[in-house]
């Protein structure tokens, strides 16, 4: 059950136990499902800087794709509740199945993404929104003006004030963030070398078949709470 002391709730897709979850793990140097630090990989080669140096910015969130961004509990929202609600959502719906994914640049990070249509993906992320919202406390101002940008688009500043974060709904891009931000030729770089190391660990087809609750504690990493799977 959730620790009532983490200070933020999110859901999340986080791979089962395996080749790939444990890559992951290791690349950004966090493990989110036994919440300790995990040593990086010593055999990658032709990397543009250190794993530690690439890794910093996304290490604390874990291997994952955002499903619903994390998130403060509502006023009188307990986690218990929101653990309850978020598998009762998921018994409710049936496992995704994407063709695949595949290591890109997006921007200016790297991350794994989605190959063929993911319509029921998309609409399985807009519905874990919307159902979960009750849990969420609304943003302060303070908040709001942090992550407003003047490159927003309308959209995405109405998901902003009506969600809570910009890039959900229509919006919305199924990832697994492996980098942070670089300049366009080290991201280059990092894609080139981590192709060998992920193609053989990328499933084709890649079943979604859980949700994972996670929690963000008071150092800013992020812990799995619970795998909700999706169907009864």
């Amino acid at each position: 059950m959730p620790d009532p002391a983490l200070y933020r709730y999110g859901i999340y897709y986080t791979p089962p136990d395996g080749a790939l979850a444990c890559f992951g793990a290791a690349w950004l140097g966090w493990n989110i499902a036994s919440g300790q630090s995990a040593p990086h990989p010593e055999d990658i080669t032709g990397l543009p800087t250190s794993i530690a140096e690439l890794t910093e910015t996304p290490r604390r969130y874990g291997f994952h794709a955002t499903i619903k961004p994390p998130f403060r509990l509502a006023q009188g929202a307990q986690p218990e509740a929101l653990y309850d609600a978020l598998a009762n959502f998921c018994a409710a719906r049936t496992p995704v199945t994407l063709d695949g994914t595949k290591l890109a640049r997006l921007g200016r990070f790297v991350a794994i993404v989605p190959t063929g249509d993911t319509g029921a993906l998309d609409r399985l992320a807009a519905d874990t929104v919307r159902q979960l919202d009750p849990f969420r406390a609304a943003l302060t101002a303070a908040e709001i003006a942090r992550r407003t940008h003047p490159r927003m688009s309308a959209a995405q500043s109405e998901n902003l004030h009506r969600w809570g974060y910009p890039h959900v709904m229509d919006q919305f891009r199924w990832h697994m963030t492996l980098t942070g931000k670089r300049p366009a030729p080290e991201a280059a770089r990092v894609q080139a070398a981590l192709t060998p190391a992920l193609a053989p660990l990328l499933a084709r087809p890649l079943v979604i078949d859980a949700l994972s609750l996670v929690g963000e504690d008071n150092d800013g990493f992020f812990h799995l709470i619970h795998r909700a799977p999706l169907g009864r």
